[in-house]
């Protein structure tokens, strides 16, 4: 294990800032769910509805900015400032298009709200908060490719500076919209709608402010021009950015499709399902954060055609991912019954949360996994056996096995935590048994 220090330690380092920034979106949206659980249960309900449609875009969105991670790692000369502009240059147009494309699709989308078989009043109240933080997909996505611009030159703590300034934002809004403070108007779900908008605007202008002003990036942004379109780089772009926005759709689907099942069985059944979603995404962050860490340094020891180091970055980052959420997961089994009264105090809501969270103990160990082995992938390009993978985990095997054992066997919303587990693992092998069959190729 003693080979593995200087890894680990390496690793913590760069992760660690990409932990508070990931944390700190999350934090965003738990916000949202906190406070507005404390309007009752069909509030809660309709956020996490909401939520459930909202984050298929997002995430679409985020992952084409991914792609932009390696794309960057893998230009050995960082000092080929024009080279770089050009690659951001097309990553703007690119995202930028995308974002707006999706806010139209996303937008259309919600007139068929009534069709899911929801609750009336659920979807009564999520309609106004998603048309809201609708709004946001775009400074997110610019927020998301200069992050990710930053992330590929090795820089994530400015990320993490812009988002905590912008979580305290939105909290504070939080506060004063929803419940009607100092004199503003009680807005409600509403409110937590406009309070995620302006703090997502905050971070798309604050990241370019550091962008315009510090000398990494002013040395490669006085040459950013949104006129310089490359096919080439487009290509690369989406040769990357397709691939990893296409998995992780894919695996957001299950999650999402399985929130709406969950409103099948009830509002109770979906608050509780929102509730333990939402804890299981704090623990998650951390897992992220090590995995673009990852990420940056496979692609940099790839890019420097460093193979040893670069199995070795990668099973140290596992050791941390795996011991990070084994904790968790201890943890949120020994306060299962403690956690839930954070997000809502009905009974019913506490006690279904309670049971669940047995059930997302246990996936904290198997999302981890696929977690560090699909960032293992990504630093090395190889993206498209990961998009393949997550079909086969996640639609194909997830989606039926959640359905199953919910409604078949009749477990309900247990039984949609338990077709999670079963998925992770088939993804977490998959992945696995990719990257060995790369490592082998390092050594003919």
């Amino acid at each position: 294990m003693t080979k593995y220090l200087g890894y680990y330690k390496r690793n913590l380092r760069l992760a660690f800032p990409i932990v508070l920034s990931q944390l700190g979106q999350i934090v965003v949206q738990q916000a949202d769910i906190m406070m507005v659980g404390r309007l009752g249960p069909t509030e809660l309900a309709a956020i996490a509805f909401a939520n459930s449609i909202f984050i298929f875009g997002m995430v679409f969105a985020m992952g084409f900015s991914l792609g932009l991670t390696p794309a960057v790692g893998h230009v050995e000369d960082k000092t080929q400032y024009k080279l770089l502009a050009k690659i951001l240059s097309n990553a703007y147009i690119i995202n930028i298009v995308i974002a707006v494309c999706l806010m139209i699709l996303m937008y259309v989308i919600s007139f068929f709200f009534s069709n899911m078989g929801q609750d009336p009043a659920v979807v009564s109240l999520a309609k106004p908060y998603y048309v809201t933080i609708l709004l946001s997909l775009l400074p997110l996505s610019l927020f998301f490719t200069n992050k990710q611009f930053a992330e590929g030159l090795g820089d994530t703590k400015n990320a993490m500076y812009v988002t905590l300034f912008a979580n305290f934002l939105n909290i504070f809004l939080n506060y004063v919209l929803i419940f009607g403070k100092w004199g503003f108007p009680e807005l409600g779900m509403l409110g937590a709608g406009l309070a995620t908008l302006t703090s997502r605007i905050f971070m798309a202008l604050g990241f370019y402010a550091i962008f315009l002003r510090r000398n990494l990036f002013n040395r490669i942004t006085k040459y950013i021009d949104l006129r310089d379109y490359s096919r080439l780089h487009i290509r690369k772009l989406f040769k990357l950015g397709l691939p990893i926005s296409m998995q992780m759709f894919l695996e957001v689907a299950a999650f999402a499709l399985s929130g709406i099942m969950a409103g099948w069985l009830g509002v109770i059944s979906l608050a509780s399902h929102q509730i333990a979603m939402g804890i299981s995404s704090m623990t998650f962050m951390l897992a992220i954060g090590v995995g673009a860490a990852t990420t940056i340094r496979v692609s940099h020891y790839y890019g420097e055609q460093n193979f040893k180091r670069l199995m070795l970055a990668a099973t140290a980052s596992t050791h941390i991912v795996l011991a990070f959420m084994g904790l968790s997961g201890l943890l949120i089994f020994l306060f299962r019954h403690d956690f839930p009264y954070f997000y809502n105090t009905d009974e019913n809501v506490v006690a279904l949360t309670a049971i669940l969270l047995v059930a997302t103990a246990i996936f904290q160990v198997f999302d981890g996994l696929q977690v560090v082995m699909l960032s293992i992938l990504r630093g090395l390009g190889d993206v498209t056996y990961a998009m393949i993978y997550s079909f086969v985990a996640y639609i194909l095997v997830n989606l039926p096995t959640s359905y199953f054992l919910a409604f078949t066997l009749d477990l309900g919303t247990v039984g949609l935590w338990y077709g999670f587990i079963f998925g992770l693992a088939v993804a977490g092998l998959l992945f696995y048994s990719r990257i060995r069959t790369i490592y082998k190729s390092f050594n003919s």
